[in-house]
């Protein structure tokens, strides 16, 4: 994978793993009640459960895309209509209270973070964006689903680790309904300009 794609594909995934949503909420309410240290069994559960979650789409749609190379073009099309409607729903999002005063009685353990990516939405999408998107046809497919992996984790921890140690701090700040349109139209601009690196 050519290092431009691999930027573009960081910058795609860091804005759908940094941008609020229920891995984000949880851990945030996790390190508001119970501490960075003891929530970050949790974050390890929820990468477990993402890079499940990327074989599964990679192998299963990696395998029509070896016995046809020209659905690979589809599923780059596919990939970057919803770049540009996930760009939409993120700019336009309406504001929401990020609530972390509520606190569980004891921290959720690692594998249910691993088991909610089966019900999280957000993060099917991101899987199924990501390969549709970013993955090379050919022999160079496996390689590109590593990098992906890769790419994933890594936007995954950093993510991860941010909403955990200024969790509280953020969702102060994000309760500025201003400060939230802000948020939400750079990370929406940014989705948007993924598009233009994958036809490059």
């Amino acid at each position: 994978m050519e290092l431009s794609l691999f930027l573009s594909m960081l910058g795609f995934l860091w804005v759908a793993a940094i941008t609020p949503g229920a891995n984000n909420m949880l851990l945030t309410a996790s390190a508001a009640n119970f501490g960075f240290l003891r929530t970050f069994s949790l974050l390890i559960g929820i990468m477990i459960g993402m890079q499940v979650m990327l074989l599964m789409v990679a192998f299963g749609v990696g395998s029509l895309i070896l016995l046809y190379p020209s659905l690979h073009l589809v599923l780059k099309i596919a990939g970057s209509l919803y770049l540009l409607w996930l760009a939409w729903k993120i700019a336009t999002a309406e504001y929401e209270t990020l609530d972390t005063d509520v606190a569980p009685p004891v921290p959720t353990p690692f594998w249910q973070g691993g088991l909610l990516q089966l019900i999280n939405p957000k993060a099917w999408l991101m899987a199924l964006g990501a390969v549709a998107s970013f993955s090379l046809a050919g022999a160079a497919y496996l390689h590109s689903v590593v990098a992906i992996s890769i790419g994933m984790a890594l936007v995954n921890v950093v993510s991860g680790m941010i909403w955990m140690g200024f969790g509280s701090i953020i969702g102060r700040l994000l309760r500025s309904p201003r400060a939230w349109k802000i948020f939400n139209l750079a990370m929406g601009i940014l989705t948007a300009a993924c598009v233009l690196l994958i036809w490059h």
